[in-house]
């Protein structure tokens, strides 16, 4: 046994106990069913409350109103961030306004770094001056960065300062970052120091100390690069990998190998995917500092629960040769890991399963569940079924148990075989009540205790859903089929308003709230009973207090436009972020800087991952300006006329184009879709056949008008194919005829509803839910709906 094995802590992949690997206690999700390969488709100087001025499009033709008491749907906010215009801003505007017309050439010169590209921005840098020329100057130097051409991005960096004083900051600290990367350390020691009196509000305050001293260490400085780190050690910043790597670095340039050897371990084990660790390992490597073999394992666990399953695969089998005191059980065990990761890689043979070690540890668990697998997708029930119960009854407690039981109920749903889906569904949530797969598993047995018609366990299940796991995706589902329950087969109306006014209080935009509100409507004015104890735990709504009057006179908003302009793209979210109040509305200001380019899909995408919960938010509670940014209508007239001379709802159009590419017209997918509609160029090509033509290339997907003329066509055939059912089509959209037929033929479903929440394959359910909910919010936005 290998001394220090056992002190390997808490991993997610199971490890051999009995050969001095530590068990793992947390979990990692699988994937998701794959759809069907049959899919076809896979102004400065004034007190301002007015908002983007580089955007007014971006507001509508609402406004800005406000209204006493309930807001109209989509109105603004009474907004409190009044600011009176400093002497910096006054500068910032000027700077802004000054360089509007850079950002299509500065985008182009990020996208596609070509001598042509360098040349237009050198171009306009040289025949503008003051602060327009030193954003075109940034721009280039930002460019040259990233080509690794670092002594020309020195220069256009100090051309950017010599020339402006809004964006000297940024001059400074790139410069900076480009001497040192570029082996000029020492020119980057002025531009560092007391950079935080020169640039108080900088975004670089914090990073900057980290930068200088790097700078030190590479001009032989090891004392002044531990004396500028030192004192920010308890700091929030002292926090971050890339100031532990500084220190860490400082100290071993020191001599003090102890304390270097601790940071550099830190790194390695508790940040394992940043990207400080493997620096940190090469570190320890070459001061002769090694890891134990836990240590290794336990970084090789991390990088497999992370689904760096390569890398993992790398470790496990570098540890395997490397290591010669390790028993031949570890050994044995590292190769059944090695395996797993090929299983996930989709490299695993039925051979290399067959011929992995035996085991008497829990790796021989996994060695079963990799037989399991290949069972089951070879169709062998009965073979899956005995490996899953060999497991259960040698290694209960086994995390490749609970993976077992999640993929063969996930097998079962597919199969149509409800009663052994719910079977493995319930022991998975039995034995592993806290399991990642839990909430899921939980939802599969109480939707299949519906469609079975077995309705107390089904109410029951609901209720403990809601209770249990309250902050699951799946809790609107159960809002609205308990509330069902309680309407048709308990005959409790009052309960059943309940619960559809729950799933509307909370989440009011979701494809659930949309159906309960089509329940409630239908009841008439039924009075609510005394709530369920279940609804005690459903969530309060969390209101972010959006705002759509943008503080004008906010020097990190007039510098983050400005940024834009120099195509300084990842640094416009963080410097939006340094504003005290920006979380009201840097989102707002975020996207719509992005629109006022143009730049939709960049728009949409930004919106989409601000964190705003605009499905639990009712639209009226929300200003105008975000709805539109995050449902938005590019190509809009030609989408209505297109979907109106077919007879296809626009709304529908616009959501499922929203869905399927995010309005980038250039959009091609792993699967060969192409453009709006991601058409396959097959479909591309019988719908122009159909519409006369003869002379059809694929390329011709990646043309709007092309793609939406294409592609209603084939969406209004789809829905006809099926008797005008939206969400047939749909899932027939995103997984193929073939699926849907299967999924209908039992012709069991009592309403579309229950159909769409019985689609075994989650992509489709989601895709399928997603668009009609999005539809409605079209709606309600823009029709008022």
């Amino acid at each position: 046994m290998v001394r220090g094995l056992k002190s390997v802590g808490v991993v997610v992949l199971v490890v051999a106990v009995g050969a001095g690997f530590a068990q793992a206690a947390t979990k990692k999700k699988t994937a998701k069913p794959q759809a069907s390969a049959t899919s076809r488709h896979s102004g400065a100087g004034k007190k301002t409350t007015h908002s983007v001025s580089a955007n007014p499009k971006a507001r509508g033709a609402a406004g800005s109103r406000t209204v006493k008491g309930k807001r109209a749907a989509g109105a603004s906010r009474q907004v409190a961030i009044v600011e009176k215009p400093s002497a910096k801003s006054v500068k910032l505007h000027e700077a802004f306004a000054a360089s509007t017309q850079l950002r299509p050439m500065a985008q182009q010169l990020l996208t596609n770094r070509t001598a042509a590209a360098y040349g237009g921005v050198l171009g306009y840098a040289a025949s503008h001056s003051g602060e327009a020329s030193a954003a075109a100057y940034l721009a280039v130097g930002h460019a040259y960065a990233q080509d690794h051409r670092y002594g020309d991005a020195m220069s256009a960096f100090r051309s950017a300062a010599q020339r402006g004083v809004a964006l000297d900051d940024y001059a400074d600290y790139l410069g900076a970052q480009a001497a040192v990367n570029g082996g000029q350390a020492s020119a980057a020691i002025p531009l560092l120091q007391q950079f935080a009196e020169r640039h108080p509000d900088s975004l670089f305050v914090p990073t900057a100390p980290i930068l200088l001293s790097q700078a030190y260490l590479a001009t032989g400085d090891s004392a002044s690069a531990l004396r500028v780190l030192k004192p920010l050690e308890a700091t929030q910043e002292g926090s971050h990998t890339d100031f532990k790597l500084a220190l860490a670095k400082a100290y071993q340039a020191t001599g003090d190998a102890g304390h270097a050897a601790d940071l550099y371990r830190g790194l390695y084990l508790d940040f394992p995917l940043s990207n400080d660790a493997e620096v940190a390992r090469k570190q320890l490597v070459a001061m002769n500092v090694g890891l134990t073999p836990a240590e290794r394992k336990r970084h090789a666990d991390a990088m497999f629960n992370a689904k760096h399953f390569e890398q993992a695969q790398e470790e496990y089998l570098a540890l395997r040769k490397d290591e010669d005191e390790l028993s031949q059980a570890d050994r044995d065990a590292l190769a059944i890991y090695a395996a797993v990761c090929d299983l996930r890689l989709k490299k695993l043979t039925r051979g290399d399963v067959d011929h992995l070690p035996v085991t008497n540890d829990d790796s021989a668990a996994l060695k079963m569940y990799l037989q399991s697998e290949y069972a089951r997708n070879e169709g062998n029930t009965a073979e899956h079924d005995r490996l899953l119960q060999q497991i259960a009854n040698q290694y209960p407690q086994s995390r490749w148990l609970e993976e077992a039981l999640y993929s063969g109920g996930n097998m079962y749903l597919i199969k149509h075989d409800q009663e052994h889906a719910l079977q493995e569904y319930t022991q998975l949530v039995t034995m592993f009540p806290r399991s990642v797969y839990a909430p899921s598993a939980h939802w599969h047995a109480a939707w299949l205790s519906y469609r079975m018609r077995r309705l107390p366990d089904a109410a029951r299940l609901m209720d403990e859903q809601i209770q249990n796991y309250p902050a699951g995706v799946e809790i609107p589902g159960a809002l609205y089929w308990r509330g069902r329950l309680y309407e048709e087969v308990e005959h409790n109306p009052g309960q059943a308003v309940n619960y559809y006014r729950a799933l509307n209080a909370s989440y009011v935009n979701s494809y659930y709230a949309i159906l309960g509100r089509v329940r409630l409507a239908s009841m008439g004015g039924v009075s609510a009973a005394e709530p369920a104890p279940a609804l005690s735990y459903v969530r309060a709504l969390n209101d972010p207090h959006l705002i759509d009057v943008l503080p004008e006179n906010d020097e990190h908003l007039i510098k983050a436009r400005l940024l834009a302009n120099a195509a300084l793209n990842e640094y416009i979210r963080p410097e939006l972020q340094m504003s005290p109040s920006s979380g009201s509305w840097a989102a707002l200001a975020e996207a719509e800087i992005y629109q006022s380019f143009g730049e939709d899909t960049h728009a949409l995408q930004t919106i989409k991952h601000s964190g705003i919960p605009f499905f639990s938010l009712p639209v009226a509670e929300v200003p105008l300006a975000y709805w539109q940014l995050v449902f938005p209508r590019p190509y809009w007239e030609q989408i209505k006329a297109d979907s109106e001379a077919v007879g296809v709802d626009p709304y529908l159009t616009a959501s499922l184009i929203r869905q399927e590419s995010e309005f980038n017209a250039g959009a091609v997918s792993k699967a060969n879709a192409y453009g709006l509609m991601q058409l396959l160029p097959s479909t591309g090509k019988m719908w122009a056949k159909k519409h006369g033509e003869r002379h059809f290339t694929t390329s011709e997907l990646l043309n709007a008008t092309v793609n939406l003329e294409l592609g209603t066509s084939d969406l209004k055939a789809t829905i006809d194919r099926f008797n005008g059912t939206v969400e047939y089509a749909l899932a027939a959209y995103n997984a193929g005829d073939g699926p849907v037929k299967t999924w209908l033929s039992t012709n069991d479903y009592r309403d579309v509803p229950e159909w769409v929440e019985s689609i075994p394959y989650t992509e489709t359910r989601e895709y399928v839910q997603g668009i009609v909910r999005n539809r409605e919010i079209y709606r309600a936005v823009y029709a008022g709906r």
